[in-house]
């Protein structure tokens, strides 16, 4: 019987541990894209909706944050390998507009270390959906059986792209929460925190009992 050398056996429980590691990002990015699409079919209307988004949101920022502090992940070959074709989101991204109309809209500081701020505009809707376009791609590498690629495409989107959208939509949302719980008016915004109360009103207590 062989016998393994301890290089090998650290080696072994290394890949291990990325194989234990991947599985785990990978369950939190199928669970983030199954409650997106349930959400876009209309099965969390309203307050739900915004509930279930603030809990998924936070969940696959999570993975995210453990991929940004993590080393750098290498893939095993120097070019991408096809994952086929990106699905196409677009009918999703416009059924999450219609769910998120009252509130898609939200305004966030392009990049904080940056004199003076930059204040941009965008829509949850896109953002989710272009979120979406990101993890979808790394799944399909895990699918695959491409661990190494799915775990440095995740890493290098986190940081590059979904990221940032992420944590825009986080805000966002914790904003219309805040509004709702706090009863806070600002003049400026009367409009569009009447209209989240009103989403958020029409499922009160939600934000205690939903699951992720």
């Amino acid at each position: 019987m062989s016998e393994h050398t301890p290089a090998a056996e650290a080696q072994m429980a290394l890949a291990s541990e990325l194989e234990d590691f991947a599985q785990q990002i990978a369950d939190q990015v199928e669970s983030f894209l199954l409650a997106l699409q349930a959400m876009a079919r209309g099965e969390a209307p309203g307050g739900a909706a915004i509930s279930l988004l603030l809990l998924e949101v936070s969940q696959v920022l999570l993975a995210g944050g453990r991929l940004g502090v993590h080393a750098d992940f290498t893939p095993a070959e120097q070019y991408e390998p096809d994952a086929g074709p990106d699905p196409d989101l677009d009918a999703m991204r416009l059924r999450l507009a219609v769910l998120l109309e009252p509130v898609d809209v939200y305004a966030e500081v392009f990049d904080p270390y940056v004199d003076p701020p930059e204040i941009v505009t965008s829509l949850l809707s896109d953002d989710l959906a272009s979120i979406a376009a990101a993890l979808a791609h790394g799944l399909r590498h895990y699918r695959a059986g491409r661990v190494s690629e799915a775990l440095w495409w995740w890493q290098f989107s986190y940081v590059s792209s979904w990221g940032a959208e992420a944590s825009g939509v986080l805000r966002a949302l914790q904003s219309i929460v805040a509004h709702d719980r706090l009863d806070a008016e600002f003049e400026s915004e009367q409009d569009q925190v009447a209209a989240a109360d009103e989403m958020l009103d029409a499922t009160d207590g939600q934000f205690h009992t939903a699951q992720p």
